[in-house]
């Protein structure tokens, strides 16, 4: 009976840390409420030729409320013109190119100043960024636009943090990247932009690159 008393007593405030430990814990969100919050902050990129021809498309993500935008540098490579096409269909243009590096495959935009209704300054709606790096089997989403109108979300695991391949650092994801998705956010459970598709690792099925959001910030003027 002593002892099960004791055993009891010592509990209590192992039950009170362990309460206080789970109100501590921030808020994780599923696939569902990822897409809802950050929709709205990914968009489709058409690189154009200077005869307003397609060179290519894939998918940018905002992340400063001024219009810094992070994409993948092949989706840019060689453009004369750009344009952004939100989930709402706006058509967002001119936009310019803030910092390339092509060895990392990482760009830096910047969209054009919104306006208001009333015709004042207006904010884009930006994704929060990370700023320590991911951990191997974390949970990830990766949104992009695969067809024109159609964004879509795919979920995975953190397979390595830090890889390298070809002399660079990359994260590895299994979350699910097809063509179209180049430049999409990687997003973690808090819903904060873990990183920036690049491509697929074609001696591993199911295994996608992705850039680390180090090499993103290499590329801004300004420390963000």
């Amino acid at each position: 009976m002593i002892g099960i008393l004791l055993l009891g007593w010592f509990s209590l405030p192992f039950q009170g840390q362990e309460n206080a430990v789970k109100a501590d814990q921030p808020t994780t969100y599923n696939a569902e409420e990822i897409y809802d919050q950050l929709e709205d902050a990914v968009f489709y990129i058409r690189a154009l030729n200077a005869d307003d021809s397609l060179k290519a498309a894939g998918t940018g993500v905002v992340i400063s409320p001024e219009g810094l935008a992070a994409t993948a540098y092949h989706v840019i490579d060689g453009a004369e013109k750009l344009e952004a096409i939100f989930n709402d269909g706006r058509v967002v243009a001119p936009i310019e190119v803030v910092g390339t590096d092509e060895g990392t495959d990482a760009a830096v935009l910047k969209l054009p100043e919104l306006k208001s209704a009333t015709g004042g300054a207006a904010l884009y709606h930006a994704l929060p960024v990370r700023e320590t790096a991911v951990k191997h089997g974390e949970k990830v989403f990766a949104i992009g636009y695969p067809m024109k109108n159609t964004p879509i979300i795919t979920e995975g695991i953190v397979n390595s943090p830090k890889a390298e391949i070809n002399g660079r650092d990359r994260i590895l994801t299994s979350a699910q990247v097809v063509s179209g998705m180049s430049g999409g956010p990687l997003i973690d459970q808090l819903g904060r932009l873990s990183g920036i598709i690049s491509g697929s690792l074609r001696t591993m099925n199911n295994i996608h690159l992705i850039i680390d959001m180090k090499d993103i910030r290499s590329l801004l003027q300004q420390p963000y």
